[in-house]
């Protein structure tokens, strides 16, 4: 490699660094930062340090506030994105496995469907009225399948991309050895699409962990509340806590990020699964 080639290339890995710190690393300093200040300290909105560092007074504060609500709160949103995400891998993998492997109009038909999906916008009424209708508006169970078909399409096109690379002579071996259609895709295909599994878990799961508008809209109540309403506990419209407030958003942030700094390989690993084969 030429001296030019090796500076270019270099001048470019320092770009891209600087502008991921820009993008994702002072947001979060920020955050930090004003998390650990005084009421009266943050309210000022300054990319400065705290001149009393009080982040652990304000996180137990956080943690404290509403008898703790918080804590409920944690409960609401873990069997949420827990429920969600395992209806969506099972559903998504058996839809996606099924229009893999047929090649007629029944399979294009719900490739239509699948696409729609991903393009017309969820309606919030028409949906509030199929809740009610049957009996599951305001329960965690309705907007678990709420959460659920929103995001059942992009997880059936991240698995039929994968399917796509694994052999139909594998399914086609386990049938001769007299293997039921579902013992085949359990047994033999499932455990094989584990990497796209993985990407669709933790995008997913994210996704829903950090989902502000579904809950806001199926599941109001102060008993129904999750991680992303309890910002709500800290603003008013005459006065508002930004300490607090940039606290709570410090524990909710933790641990989508800590999924994301070890999972990277896996969810890359399966979204680029499916580019082998067509």
């Amino acid at each position: 490699m030429s001296v030019r080639k090796f500076v270019a290339a270099a001048w470019v890995d320092v770009v891209a660094l600087v502008v991921a710190g820009i993008v994702f690393i002072v947001p979060f300093v920020f955050i930090f930062l004003t998390a650990a200040k005084t009421s009266p300290e943050a309210g000022l909105f300054q990319f400065t340090w705290p001149s009393q560092f009080q982040l652990l007074d304000n996180i137990r504060d956080v943690l404290q506030y509403g008898d703790g609500r918080m804590f409920l709160a944690i409960l609401n949103s873990t069997i949420l994105t827990l429920g969600s995400v395992t209806i969506i891998v099972v559903l998504a993998a058996l839809v996606a496995y099924i229009m893999q492997r047929r090649q007629d109009r029944v399979a294009a038909l719900a490739n239509s469907v699948i696409l729609a999906g991903l393009i017309i916008p969820p309606a919030v009424v028409p949906t509030i009225f199929l809740l009610q209708w049957l009996h599951i508006y305001k329960t965690l169970f309705g907007l678990i399948m709420v959460e659920a078909a929103f995001t059942l399409p992009f997880a059936t096109l991240i698995f039929r991309a994968f399917i796509a690379t694994i052999p139909a002579e594998i399914d086609e071996a386990a049938i001769v050895d007299g293997a039921s259609p579902l013992r085949v895709f359990f047994s033999v295909i499932l455990p094989l699409l584990r990497p796209a599994m993985m990407t669709v878990i933790i995008v997913s799961g994210v996704g829903i962990y950090n989902d502000f508008a579904s809950p806001l809209y199926f599941l109001p109540g102060q008993e129904n509340v999750t991680v992303q309403l309890t910002l709500y506990s800290f603003m008013s419209q005459f006065s508002s806590q930004w300490n607090l407030l940039f606290a709570d958003v410090l524990i909710i942030t933790i641990p989508p990020l800590i999924l994301f700094l070890f999972f990277q390989r896996q969810i890359v690993a399966g979204i680029i699964g499916g580019s082998i084969k067509g």
